[in-house]
């Protein structure tokens, strides 16, 4: 309840109503609020006073009994603490968990007529003279804060409803005359929270802002239809022998042979290829590759190396394929041969990578992130899931959630709602959020997407489209483990899914 009241005097005056005169308040129905502990009596000097730090704040009764000053006193708190503390109270009145959450009476001097955000006000009670329709509307405004957004069967907000009293308010249209019956009570609500007791079941996800598409230049070989190359070792040069020239012709006194195992020792697999790649890409007949000289460079080694360490290259004599080291003084006197065998099967492609973009605030969300919020749909409490309730808006939805729950394979879970959880799509040239239905965690580490869906369309399948690409870019990024999604037409087919996803 919010009281405003013109000066501190008539505040002071309805504090001590609400403390002293409960059997007059019981009669009346107000009892509930003759608690001094809940009734928080504030103005905007004192306010003022507090954040400015320039004297002692007083919040609550004007007055003080001679029993509160035997009492032992706390503490004090410096002006700053009182002031932060006084702030933090006002703001959070009604919030759970929160310190303004014990205040149930707020009677107040020359504020709340704007930037005040309590949603749970039910009742706005004006003793005071109101120079301006304006200042009706804010003070009004006070308890139009909506509880719950659940959405009625017939596409609408279920009504809720505040009193006023004393305050003049004509600037909408009444419905009927005062002589109706009240207004119905509101339906029972239901707490929806992540709770400490299953925190073992929380549940991280990466927050995606979009999916970039990033074209690359890449060389590729395909292995498959790449013809096998035979070398023959008998058509080879095996042995050489160098000379100077004396009138043209070789000196027989300086022949020198050339030992081609010691050049094999000293010349590694990994400078044949090195050469075979650097002689592809500086021939002048190389094909017009467009991008960085050092990328396809490195993308020719990769490609070479798998050439010759495949089973692509047959050596008819087999003691060449028994000894590594002729193998490789074979392949190195035949390296031309080797280029101009896989010149023409080398392809430059264009190829597209999804990169995630991340919330730079909040890259990660959770469901510890969830907050409270309430609810008069059915709920029903499942033991693997971090959220102290799971909304089921119809049987299709109970038996899904029951069924992951039963499911061994199933670690937690949690129903995407309230969650943050979203994945944009584009359809008919709009941007829109697609709020999968459920988020499992599978006993080998892996997470699933789960959507139900009783019928299909093109929009259904647009958005499936997009969240096949949201798991590939987050398994690319390779920070969040292993993504996969699912569509479950049925209860009966959830079990199957759950299986596959393991065995894929």
């Amino acid at each position: 309840m919010i009281t405003v009241a013109n000066t501190t005097y008539t505040s002071a005056r309805i504090k001590y109503s609400f403390d002293h005169d409960a059997f007059l308040l019981s009669v009346a129905g107000l009892d509930d609020l003759c608690n001094p502990e809940r009734t928080l009596q504030i103005d905007s000097a004192v306010l003022d006073k507090a954040e400015a730090e320039t004297g002692e704040v007083n919040a609550g009764a004007q007055e003080e009994n001679e029993e509160e000053e035997e009492k032992p006193q706390k503490k004090k708190q410096t002006k700053k603490e009182q002031a932060e503390s006084l702030r933090k109270v006002v703001d959070t009145v009604g919030r759970i968990g929160q310190p303004g959450e014990h205040v149930q009476n707020v009677i107040s001097v020359g504020m709340l007529s704007e930037g005040w955000d309590a949603k749970t006000v039910t009742h706005v009670m004006g003793l005071r003279a109101f120079s301006s329709q304006l200042l009706c509307e804010q003070v009004v405004g006070r308890g139009l804060r909506r509880w719950s957004y659940d959405v009625e069967p017939d596409g609408l907000f279920a009504p809720e409803y505040v009193n006023i009293f004393g305050v003049p308010f004509t600037f909408l249209p009444h419905e009927g005359g005062t002589d109706g019956p009240p207004p119905p009570p509101p339906p029972p609500k239901t707490r929806i929270e992540p709770t400490k007791e299953k925190e073992r079941h929380r549940i991280s996800f990466p927050n995606v802002l979009r999916i970039d598409h990033v074209y690359k230049p890449k060389l590729t070989l395909d292995m498959c239809n790449v013809k096998a190359l035979e070398l023959d070792p008998y058509d080879s040069i095996t042995e050489a022998e160098l000379a100077g020239l004396i009138a043209g012709k070789p000196n027989p006194a300086a022949l020198t042979d050339i030992d081609l195992k010691e050049i094999a020792a000293k010349l590694r697999v990994q400078s044949i290829i090195f050469r075979i790649a650097s002689s592809i890409y500086n021939s002048e007949k190389r094909p017009d590759w467009k991008g960085s000289k050092e990328t396809f460079l490195i993308q020719l080694i990769r490609i070479i190396e798998k050439f010759i360490t495949s089973d692509r290259i047959h050596i008819k004599n087999p003691l060449f394929n028994q000894d590594e080291t002729r193998k490789r003084i074979l392949v190195m006197l035949n390296m031309n041969k080797v280029i101009q065998h896989i010149w023409n099967e080398i392809r430059a492609e264009n190829t597209a990578e999804l990169t995630a973009v991340f919330d730079g605030e909040h890259p990660i969300r959770s469901t510890d992130d969830m907050r409270t919020w309430w609810t008069s749909r059915p709920c029903e409490d499942f033991s693997k899931s971090h959220v102290n309730q799971t909304v089921v808006d119809q049987n299709w939805e109970y038996l899904e959630a029951r069924t992951l729950n039963d499911n061994d394979r199933v670690v937690s879970f949690v129903k995407n709602d309230h969650l943050g959880f979203a994945v944009f799509y584009n359809y008919q040239g709009v941007i829109r959020r697609y709020f999968p239905d459920f988020i499992i965690k599978l006993a080998d580490g892996a997470h699933l997407v789960l959507e139900t869906k009783g019928r299909d369309n093109d929009e259904n399948k647009t958005k499936r489209a997009f969240l096949d690409e949201w798991c590939k870019a987050v398994n690319q990024h390779g920070g969040f483990g292993k993504w996969q999604w699912a569509v479950s037409f049925d209860p009966n087919d959830l079990d199957g899914i759950i299986t596959e996803t393991g065995l894929s």
